[in-house]
Order: structure tokens, then C-alpha cells, then sequence
């Protein structure tokens, strides 16, 4: 397929845990934090803060052209 379609969150440093960038090929509905971080980094309790930092944002883009383009650029 020349479509890729992902959600990407982006999770800043929190408590005693690094910032991460999760991507999972999830619907436009499911792009958020519960579905695309895993595994999960904190205890329950602390979900809901966590995810509350995350900034989750659906993307879709062409990797054919993405390819197409790349393979034009001088090395």
C-alpha cells in the first residue's frame, strides 16, 4: 500500500521516566494515548496525568512518494 497511516504521540519526560515517541498504525478514532502507548510506562493511578502530557497527532502520508523523492536526492 502507498498509504501509511499512523498516530505518533509524543510523551514528555515524566516523574522518573524518560519523554518517548510511540507510533502505531491505529484508526483516526483510536489515535490517542491509551491506544498507542505500549507498553504503558506508569502504574494505573498515573495514566491519566501521563496521557494528559502526551500529544498524540494522526498522520497520513504517501510512502511511495516519500520513496520516489528520496531516490532523487543526491547522495
Amino acid at each position: 500500500s502507498s498509504e501509511d497511516i499512523r498516530c505518533k504521540c509524543i510523551c514528555p519526560p515524566y516523574r522518573n521516566i524518560s519523554g518517548h515517541i510511540y507510533n502505531k498504525n491505529v484508526s483516526q478514532k483510536d489515535c490517542n494515548c491509551l491506544h498507542v502507548v505500549e507498553p504503558m510506562p506508569v502504574p494505573g493511578n498515573d495514566v491519566e496525568a501521563y496521557c494528559l502530557l502526551c500529544e498524540c497527532k494522526y498522520e497520513e502520508r504517501s510512502t511511495t512518494t516519500i520513496k520516489v523523492i528520496a531516490g532523487l536526492l543526491p547522495v
